[in-house]
């Protein structure tokens, strides 16, 4: 399976272009918006995501910014590829925010987990397990939704250059019976197997290893190939809101947090020993 380029990677990288060229002809959001007749916010807006770039918002724009023909050509692509629809737009409903937008493209995926096994990871029954505990109120429609959406996300691990994956994940995701015995032991084979994966390293923090660096929850890193063009991201999220963070500090702060994360967790030989030894436990 071929990598399908990401609208929503698209949008961002066009934004930051804008905000570039603004930068370059010195000025600022509030004259633009008043050269233009615009509301003094939709510089800003349309420059932070919050607002869509529209197509007879592009030409006045780049008269403004003087752009170069090429600048045109390039930033006009870029607008058209963001308003195409990726897979999970059918989804729209169940998928959190544009997260699958984001890693869509990615080329490096960095994720800690405190709860549950990563959405990559899981096994159809986990899902359903984990859906039917957190949304009480979702119809049988609306479950077969998310464990849609949830499975159609795995096909990335699968394409022909697929992301690299490192997963530490905190022992009490292993301990927690979700779905009953048979469930976790289903699930407990596939992180097994998840292990011998060339792109995949899973690693295990025991609870031996006392405090550490992410006591406060999952995080997940998303990182590109071209750092300059499209900088790495990092999502925080529970069951009800998801978080981005863009700013190079923030983005940081979060990596070395995962490196400390990585050296006080077993390595990966040790950890799929343990995830062996816990599916084994697992009773009857």
């Amino acid at each position: 399976m071929a990598q399908v380029p990401s609208p929503t990677i698209r949008a961002r990288r066009l934004r930051r272009e804008l905000r570039r060229l603004r930068d370059r002809a010195g000025r600022t959001a509030e004259e633009v918006a008043k050269i233009l007749g615009w509301h003094r916010t939709k510089v800003i807006r349309l420059e932070q995501g919050h607002s869509r770039v529209m197509p007879k918002d592009m030409p006045p724009l780049l008269d403004l910014y003087e752009a170069s023909e090429s600048e045109r050509e390039s930033l006009t692509a870029l607008l058209r590829q963001s308003r195409l629809k990726g897979w999970w737009s059918a989804y729209g409903d169940v998928l959190p925010d544009d997260y699958v937008g984001f890693e869509a493209e990615a080329t490096s995926i960095s994720a800690f987990e405190s709860l549950y096994v990563p959405g990559l990871l899981q096994t159809e029954e986990y899902v359903r397990a984990i859906v039917r505990a957190g949304r009480s109120t979702a119809d049988q429609d609306e479950t077969d939704r998310v464990v849609a959406a949830r499975l159609a996300r795995k096909s990335l691990l699968f394409r022909d250059l697929p992301p690299s994956l490192w997963v530490v994940l905190d022992e009490a995701v292993l301990r927690r019976m979700v779905g009953g015995p048979m469930v976790m032991r289903a699930q407990l084979a596939r992180l097994v197997e998840a292990c011998e994966m060339p792109t995949v390293e899973i690693q295990v923090l025991p609870f031996t290893a006392g405090a550490h660096a992410a006591m406060g929850g999952a995080f997940t890193l998303l990182s590109y190939d071209d750092p300059v063009l499209d900088p790495a991201v990092v999502y925080l999220s529970n069951d009800t809101s998801t978080l981005l963070l863009e700013e190079s500090r923030q983005v940081a702060r979060y990596r070395l947090m995962f490196d400390h994360l990585r050296a006080k967790a077993l390595d990966p030989d040790r950890s799929a020993d343990l995830l062996t030894r816990v599916a084994a436990e697992v009773p009857d």
